[in-house]
């Protein structure tokens, strides 16, 4: 699979998953997710993917500190509902924090391990999403705004306007790429904790 350079560069976020561990999935429970993964999940890159992402690798390192995260044990809430573009967040927040709202793993039989009712959307929240460690309900908001560095619409358009020409289409992957690199290279003006 060929694909853009750039993601082979970008931080991975370690997690610790204690029913991963329990079933034998992985050693110690150490699972290691890179953004080439969670583009394979989601099926693209882009400026949502790209955001999703950063929330979860700064926000887990800000309400963590040291340790590794625990994921199945991390609530997450989203101020948007799914209305807009929070679906595709909420996807990639599931897949790297295992939380989800009733469509994840139950559990064991003692309760153990459940999932479910971990993420909440339209949550009243001042920042774009909330992440609350389960074992001392500690939080950390995060907020993320592109737009400090780029215009993903205005890309965009450059195909989808009535101003498209044979040139734009055809350079549009690697400028749309480009416009991701960007974020990423600017990941501490795009993002904020509190």
């Amino acid at each position: 699979m060929n694909y853009p350079e750039y993601f082979d560069k970008i931080e991975h976020i370690i997690l610790k998953d204690e029913l991963s561990e329990f079933l034998g999935s992985t050693e110690k429970g150490i699972i290691d997710i890179s953004y080439l993964e969670i583009v394979k999940m989601a099926g693209h890159s882009c400026a949502v993917v790209a955001g999703a992402y950063l929330m979860a690798l700064k926000g887990l390192k800000a309400l963590y500190g040291e340790e590794l995260p625990v994921r199945g044990e991390i609530k997450v809430e989203l101020k948007g509902d799914l209305s807009d573009n929070t679906g595709v967040t909420s996807q990639v927040l599931s897949n790297i924090t295992g939380a989800t709202v009733d469509t994840g793993f139950l559990g064991l039989p003692t309760g153990k391990f459940n999932r479910r009712n971990l993420m909440k959307f339209g949550a009243e929240i001042p920042f774009t999403v909330r992440f609350t460690r389960v074992d001392t309900g500690k939080y950390v908001d995060v907020n993320y705004t592109p737009g400090k560095v780029v215009s993903p619409k205005e890309i965009l358009m450059s195909v989808l306007g009535p101003n498209a020409t044979p040139e734009s289409k055809k350079s549009f992957p690697v400028r749309w790429q480009n416009m991701v690199k960007t974020i990423f290279d600017n990941a501490d003006k795009v993002i904020e904790i509190k």
